[in-house]
């Protein structure tokens, strides 16, 4: 008789997931002197005017630790993609804005193949999913 395989759970799933992608993250980035996080730190700073360092460690506050997050400021300050107009605040450089055009279309190859042979249906209702365990999980530990 043959038994069917017991599933595996989903925290180890999400960790073997968030492990991939920022394997292969960090891979595609490398060759612009980013990583995955410091990509995201980008990202928070694009979509502000004059982001402060404490906006980014709050925004990214699930993705890492503060000393990490710290980190990955520093480093988008010394390759030279952001800089600080005015203490504690981060912009884009003119060449990191241009540089992360570039970067966009290799994340742009990156996520299109992360999820081939998933359909929109599916990526949709893993994202619902996921979305209902955190608001499930996330209201455990209140009264």
């Amino acid at each position: 008789m043959e038994r069917t395989p017991k599933p595996k759970p989903i925290g180890y799933l999400l960790n073997r997931t968030d492990e991939a992608l920022t394997r292969v993250m960090d891979g595609t980035l490398g060759e612009f002197g980013l990583t995955r996080l410091a990509w995201q730190v980008l990202n928070v700073v694009r979509d502000g005017q004059g982001t402060t360092d404490a906006e980014v460690l709050s925004v990214l506050a699930a993705n890492a630790d503060a000393a990490t997050l710290t980190a990955a400021i520093d480093t988008t300050l010394t390759g030279g993609w952001t800089s600080r107009p005015a203490p504690d605040r981060l912009a884009l450089t003119p060449d990191g804005t241009r540089r992360l055009t570039e970067v966009d279309t290799q994340v742009t190859a990156f996520r299109a193949r992360s999820v081939e042979g998933i359909t929109p249906e599916e990526y949709g209702t893993a994202v619902r999913v996921l979305e209902r365990m955190i608001e499930n999980l996330e209201g455990l530990g209140r009264p």
